[in-house]
């Protein structure tokens, strides 16, 4: 798994906890972390969570078991 897998798979955990949070108890975290909906940085952090997961659909269609093979030869 590549770096950038790992950070798409980070992001898109944060994006499902902030999601959880609001669901649970109306508390946006991350609006809450960096200024507001509204702050450039929260929305900075929106469009990477979006990002991540788009790129993490990718994951899904990935064959499984070839970096065993790649780390093995």
């Amino acid at each position: 798994m590549s770096l950038l897998d790992k950070l798409a798979i980070l992001l898109v955990t944060v994006g499902a906890l902030n999601w959880g949070s609001i669901g649970l108890f109306g508390f946006d975290i991350v609006s809450w972390l960096f200024g507001g909906s509204d702050a450039l940085l929260t929305r900075i952090v929106f469009t990477l969570v979006g990002i991540a997961g788009v790129w993490a659909i990718s994951l899904l269609f990935r064959p499984m078991g070839d970096e065993i093979s790649d780390t093995l030869d």
